[in-house]
């Protein structure tokens, strides 16, 4: 689990096709460089962000660490895109003695989303993005919670029908922290939508099927009646 709160930003050293030197076997590896602020307490199979994605230690030494790459995340997320010279978000899994900053961040990557526009707004930048996968929009809400490349932002805005989705702004200070800032229109960055609408969504369709059946569950039923009731404080 992670927070979305970039911890530095490193840099690709090397992308390595059809690895056979990891014990995961054949794929592929990442080498991630000048990364020595959040090596020094890693171990072999630890879990870290690499532009929200998480993936595991491998190797590593002082300064560069190495995490293997399955098919299935090079289809769902940009890391196939890196090549040596990148730049990438970076964060190590939440520990239970710090603040918690950001919002929680699986670093299960749902989609790709393609920068649709770059707006100066004073000192800040609004973002437009478009995901490859419009389906995930349903999830996305003003004012909610979303992470583009592993980092926790807030959604300004939702359109559904002209551009198909969505927009973050990103003040000065945090332009100076993470990738995204520094990608032109027409880059790709990863998406991973708010856990919380996901869950939230499958418990309300799994008791409208119940009540469609006649099988209404009355406890579970004040459960997601409480549950919506308590996120939409938070959203107001």
């Amino acid at each position: 689990m992670f927070t979305g709160i970039v911890e530095m930003i490193g840099e690709v050293k090397e992308f390595i096709e059809q690895d056979t030197s990891d014990v995961g076997g054949y794929g592929s590896s990442i080498v991630i460089t000048k990364c020595e602020l959040i090596l020094s307490d890693v171990h072999l199979g630890d879990s870290i962000a690499v532009n929200g994605t998480c993936v595991t230690v491998t190797d590593f030494n002082s300064t560069d660490f190495k995490v293997g790459v399955a098919p299935e995340t090079l289809r769902r997320t940009n890391l196939g895109e890196l090549r040596p010279g990148d730049k990438v978000n970076l964060e190590r899994a939440v520990a239970g003695h710090v603040r918690f900053g950001g919002h929680f961040v699986q670093g299960h990557i749902d989609t790709t989303a393609e920068i649709l526009s770059i707006t100066p707004d004073g000192n800040a930048k609004t973002f437009w993005f478009q995901p490859k996968d419009s389906e995930i929009l349903r999830f996305v809400v003003e004012k909610g919670f979303i992470a583009v490349d592993g980092a926790s932002l807030t959604v300004i805005d939702v359109d559904e029908e002209v551009r198909k989705g969505f927009s973050v702004m990103l003040i000065s200070y945090t332009q100076e922290k993470i990738v995204t800032a520094s990608k032109p229109v027409g880059a790709t960055v990863n998406i991973e939508v708010d856990l919380m609408g996901k869950l939230l969504e499958k418990q309300v369709t799994r008791q409208i099927d119940n009540q469609l059946k006649g099988q209404l569950n009355n406890t579970l039923g004040s459960m997601i009646d409480k549950a919506i009731d308590e996120r939409m404080k938070h959203i107001r």
